[in-house]
C-alpha cells in the first residue's frame, strides 16, 4: 500500500482498539473482499481477504460485518468469515450473525401492504424478462432484474422499464452495476451501518464498498471514519483502492497496525 492518507487512517483506527474503543470494520461483499462474476453464484472472496479477516477476528473490541445486496442465507453461504461476524442482507433488510452453528437470524416480517407489492413486482418483472436473457432474483424484500448476463439491446430495453415498474409501484428503486433492485422496504446499507454501530457502540467505522448503493452507506458514515471506494465511479468515500485485491492489502495493513508492538 502507497496511500500515506489511508495508512494513517488505518494507523487512527489501530490506536482506538489499542485504547479500548470499539471499532467496526465492514464491507460489501461482491466487488470488494470477491471479484465481481457475471455467474453471482460462482463468486467467492479472495483468499487474501479471507486471511485478513482471519487476521482480524478475536479481538474484544473489533467488530467485522458483511453489508451485502445479497440475500442473507446466499451471503452466509458465499462469504467465508469468522464466527461472529454480522451478516447485513438485502442492502439492511435482513440481518444476523455466523457462530459455531451457522447463522443467527433476526427475524423479517413484512407488512401486509408491502408483501402484496413483492408479489405484484415479481410477477411484473418476470413477465417483462420473458423470453430474455436477463435474469429476476427475488429476495425476502425485494425484486430485483439482473442484466450483466443480457444482451445489450435487452438491458437497454429492460432497464427502464424496471425502473418504471419500481416507481409507479411506490417501491425503494436502486441502480447498482448492471443491477436493478425494487425494495419494498425503505431500508440502505446506511441504516444497517448506523444501528451496528449504536448496537455495538463502536467509536469508528471503516466500511468499503464498490457500487452506486454503497455511496448511501459512505454518506450516512461521520468524517472521522474510514470510507473506502473499491473500484471507478464518482464517490463520497475519503479513499479509493484499485480492485478487491488492493482492499485485500488494506485488511492486512490495518492486522499489521494492530499486531505491531506499542512503544513503551
Amino acid at each position: 500500500m502507497s496511500d500515506d492518507g489511508l495508512l494513517a487512517a488505518l494507523a487512527g483506527l489501530a490506536a482506538l482498539v489499542r485504547a479500548g474503543s470499539d471499532v467496526l470494520v465492514a464491507s460489501d461483499f461482491d466487488g470488494v473482499l470477491a471479484p465481481l462474476r457475471d455467474d453471482p453464484a460462482a463468486s467467492s472472496a479472495l483468499p487474501a481477504a479471507v486471511a485478513a479477516l482471519d487476521r482480524l477476528a478475536g479481538r474484544p473490541v473489533v467488530h467485522l460485518a458483511l453489508v451485502s445486496g445479497r440475500g442473507l442465507d446466499d451471503l452466509a453461504e458465499r462469504a467465508l468469515v469468522p464466527d461472529g461476524t454480522w451478516l447485513v442482507g438485502s442492502h439492511g433488510a435482513e440481518r444476523g450473525r455466523r457462530g459455531p452453528e451457522g447463522v443467527q437470524r433476526e427475524d423479517l416480517v413484512l407488512p401486509p401492504d408491502a408483501a402484496a407489492t413483492h408479489r405484484a413486482l415479481e410477477r411484473a418483472l418476470l413477465d417483462a424478462t420473458a423470453g430474455s436473457t436477463a435474469r429476476v432474483e427475488v429476495k425476502p424484500t425485494a425484486v430485483v432484474l439482473h442484466t450483466r448476463t443480457a444482451a445489450r439491446a435487452e438491458a437497454a430495453r429492460l432497464t427502464p422499464a424496471a425502473v418504471e415498474l419500481g416507481e409507479r409501484a411506490g417501491a425503494d428503486v436502486m441502480l447498482g452495476k448492471d443491477v436493478v433492485e425494487l425494495g419494498v422496504l425503505t431500508v440502505t446499507k446506511g441504516d444497517a451501518l448506523a444501528d451496528l454501530r449504536t448496537r455495538l457502540g463502536a467509536a469508528a467505522v471503516l466500511y468499503a464498498g464498490d457500487d452506486v448503493t454503497d455511496e448511501r452507506a459512505f454518506a450516512a458514515l461521520d468524517a472521522h471514519d474510514v470510507t473506502v471506494r473499491v473500484g471507478p465511479g464518482a464517490t463520497v468515500a475519503r479513499f479509493r483502492v484499485a480492485d478487491p485485491e488492493a482492499f485485500a492489502l488494506v485488511l492486512h495493513a490495518l492486522a499489521d497496525q494492530l499486531d505491531a508492538p506499542t512503544l513503551p
